[in-house]
């Protein structure tokens, strides 16, 4: 596991337990799922799956940002709206 993968696994582990607003949210899961999963893929869910639909949306803005690019990204927002290591 390179330097990048722990920094990105502590900060998951930092932000799981806080509430933060909805944006927010949307913002780490897209940003997680780019680097995890890579491009967005399938089909956008239906008008009636509002939540599927935002998160799909969310992460669909991140097509062709890099892993360590998505990451680094994650870590810098964790850092920002996050409780302090």
């Amino acid at each position: 596991m390179s330097d990048l993968e722990k920094q990105f696994a502590e900060a998951q582990a930092r932000i799981k337990p806080v509430t933060v607003p909805t944006e927010t949210m949307l913002e780490l899961y897209a940003l997680y799922k780019q680097a995890s999963a890579g491009d967005v893929s399938g089909d956008r869910p239906g008008m009636l799956d509002v939540r599927g639909r935002a998160k799909y949306d969310a992460w669909a803005k991140k097509q062709g940002l890099s892993k360590d690019a998505a990451m680094q990204a994650y870590i810098a927002l964790v850092d920002r709206v996050g409780p302090k290591r």
